[in-house]
């Protein structure tokens, strides 16, 4: 409740908190259109592949031209922003405190961080594909290196991670925590070339917008979700299912009566495991109440009298009156990045950061797969993402998403079979094929 008053005392002092952003699409547009208008924040640099598209983006968000600056020295000099396409540059030369990585290729944010480690710059990881391939390593080399790994406030991993932390603060057992989202089985087979008649979108509409197929895929053939949620796991200790996610239909006044374990009547394998509810019935029909943008807790009151104080205070609560939930219905995704970049830099602070690998995303086949393919990776026509528990994921040898794209498949693979390591000719000295193995070796 005091990031505002400390940002400002920040401002006053001519001191604002400089911080770097790699990616400037729309995660990082977003950023952009709040961090101009937040007082102790100075954005330094951004760092992307294409200069042309960043200056876009400040365009776009509402920067004026004369904000940006030609290079690192002026910007910093006098509170202005310079473009690169180095992020080297920018981790070298910006005196920036906390770095924002938000481009979305695991490869590259691995990279990023690592890199910022190196400089004794904060990381906030909104690169959550990197996080699910790598995280608890990234995390454990920045708490060595006496800078701070995080997860991005805004996106639905650490908002999760803030109502977990609430609940347990309190004294609550969590019982389940995760998001909504638009679920059908079907959904799992989806392609860049289907997806947009799975959401409606015509193709005027697509034309007109800035819409990525893959990354829209990504969200609706659950492999997003999957990532998402291996992300929250790692954080808070929660467990995945050993069958992944189940996408019970859910809406938000059915929390504390659906996600409950299966022996109380509810839909959960386990109790305090990490889940994704859908805003479509198994018919496709809208679930009432839906909770398809937002994020959840359902804990349980630890005695006779909490439960007592549930009734009392009107929270809806399943029907033994022990299990209750708290829910936010939106996010706001890059709008709300700014807390994390405050958290890290004035208190020191991760809003969420890995802990332990205890959740996984494995790659399974959408088709019969054949030697000689390639995978094409997160949101693709080959592979989709599913969500298993990490000791699984490495006795069974299964190749996690963020290393399925562009590798060449050597052995076939059928329709909902995971890929394993086995199947694939995987470069061994690529970095971040380096950095995942190193984690695993960690865990045997």
């Amino acid at each position: 409740m005091n990031l505002h008053r400390m940002l400002r005392a920040r401002a006053e002092a001519g001191r604002p908190v400089r911080v770097g952003l790699i990616g400037a699409g729309k995660f990082g547009s977003m950023f952009l259109s709040q961090a101009r208008a937040t007082p102790g924040l100075h954005l330094v640099g951004i760092a992307d592949l294409s200069v042309a598209r960043a200056r876009a983006a400040l365009k776009r968000t509402g920067w004026e031209e004369e904000r940006i600056a030609p290079g690192p020295a002026e910007a910093l000099a006098a509170g202005r922003t310079f473009l690169t396409e180095d992020s080297g540059r920018l981790l070298a030369e910006g005196g920036i405190e906390v770095i924002v990585e938000a481009t979305g290729d695991p490869a590259a944010g691995i990279a990023h961080a690592l890199a910022a480690v190196g400089h004794g710059v904060s990381i906030v990881m909104v690169n959550v594909e990197a996080d699910a391939l790598a995280g608890p390593l990234l995390a454990r080399r920045a708490r060595a290196a006496g800078v701070v790994y995080s997860l991005a406030y805004g996106d639905q991993p650490a908002l999760i991670c803030e109502l977990v932390d609430w609940a347990r603060a309190a004294g609550f057992e969590v019982v389940a925590a995760g998001k909504g989202t638009k679920y059908l089985p079907a959904y799992h087979a989806s392609t860049p070339e289907t997806v947009w008649r799975h959401y409606g979108f015509s193709p005027e509409q697509v034309a007109s917008g800035d819409y990525n197929a893959k990354m829209f895929n990504s969200f609706l053939d659950g492999t997003k979700s999957a990532i998402e949620m291996a992300a929250v796991a790692n954080a808070t200790g929660l467990r995945a299912a050993a069958d992944g996610l189940a996408f019970p239909p859910c809406g938000a006044g059915e929390l504390a009566e659906v996600l409950r374990p299966q022996s109380e009547g509810g839909a959960l394998s386990l109790k305090g495991q990490v889940e994704v509810i859908s805003s479509l019935r198994r018919d496709g029909t809208p679930v009432a109440d839906d909770l398809r943008f937002g994020v959840f807790v359902v804990f349980a009151a630890p005695s006779d009298y909490s439960a007592r104080c549930f009734r009392e205070y009107g929270l809806k609560t399943d029907s033994s009156g022990r299990h209750s939930a708290l829910y936010r219905p939106y996010h706001l995704i890059g709008m709300e990045l700014g807390i994390s970049v405050a958290s890290v830099a004035l208190r020191r602070e991760p809003t969420g950061a890995a802990h332990a690998f205890l959740a996984d995303v494995a790659a399974v086949a959408k088709r019969d797969l054949r030697p000689g393919e390639r995978l094409d990776g997160e949101g693709g026509t080959t592979v989709w993402g599913r969500l298993v528990p990490a000791p699984r994921s490495l006795a069974e040898g299964t190749l996690p998403i963020g290393l399925a794209s562009g590798v060449r498949l050597v052995r076939p693979v059928r329709a909902g079979a995971a890929v394993g390591y086995a199947d694939v000719a995987l470069d061994e000295a690529a970095p971040a094929v380096r950095v995942r193995r190193e984690l695993e070796g960690t865990c045997r």
